[in-house]
């Protein structure tokens, strides 16, 4: 990608979806968020929020390499009665390495209720993002994602398998003009159609080497 041209969009992994604070837990106070990156490239990430004062980030700011994630450390700070059922926002944004250019985005609710352990109900997201303060240093926790690569790797295997097998059974069946009483007519098929099967079959075969 050139950085004089409008980037892609990529989709944007995070867990959780949402995080939730309870005002008399403790150890609900610290929350983590995980970024992940399934692409063969590094990306850039930055973490917004509606509400940067009531919040610290470890790190809102870095780079997950290729295949990797990353933990990010969020606290609240603002442990109020008058907080609790307020739904800010957190924006998740990718942006190309090293351009900066944003490439995806992804909002995370962040809710601080009252009590312990409730479930909480969601209330009209908030429109406003605003930088977060950089106050701490991020720990950080990469590790590869070869487990979903291998998933994919297996659903890919599967499907070419099945195209190739398919292809097969196509230039095994007569070509127009051939002479046989035990198919039926309107299985023969065109010369044009058997050199596309061939030339399909050329390209799953080479799919499942690489695999």
């Amino acid at each position: 990608m050139h950085s004089s041209r409008t980037p892609r969009k990529f989709p944007v992994f995070v867990f959780p979806q949402s995080i939730t604070f309870y005002l008399d837990d403790q150890s609900t106070h610290k929350q983590v968020l995980t970024l992940y990156n399934p692409y063969e490239f590094p990306v850039k990430f930055k973490v917004l929020s509606t509400a940067p004062n009531k919040y610290k980030v470890v790190d809102p700011e870095g780079t997950i390499k290729s295949r990797c994630c990353v933990d990010i450390v969020v606290r609240h700070t603002a442990l109020l009665a008058a907080n609790c059922n307020v739904v800010d926002k957190f924006r998740i944004q990718m942006q190309e390495h090293p351009t900066k250019q944003v490439i995806g985005k992804r909002d995370v609710e962040a809710k601080l209720l009252s009590g312990v352990s409730d479930p909480g109900r969601r209330t009209p997201d908030p429109e406003m993002f605003q930088q977060l303060p950089l106050n701490e240093t991020r720990q950080q926790r990469n590790y590869s994602l070869a487990s979903q690569a291998r998933t994919i790797e297996r659903g890919t295997n599967y499907i070419a398998l099945i195209a190739g097998i398919v292809c097969i059974i196509g230039l095994l069946l007569p070509t127009e003009g051939e002479q046989s009483l035990s198919i039926p007519e309107y299985l023969y098929l065109s010369v044009n159609f058997k050199l596309i099967l061939s030339f399909v079959l050329g390209l799953v075969t080479i799919i499942i080497l690489r695999l």
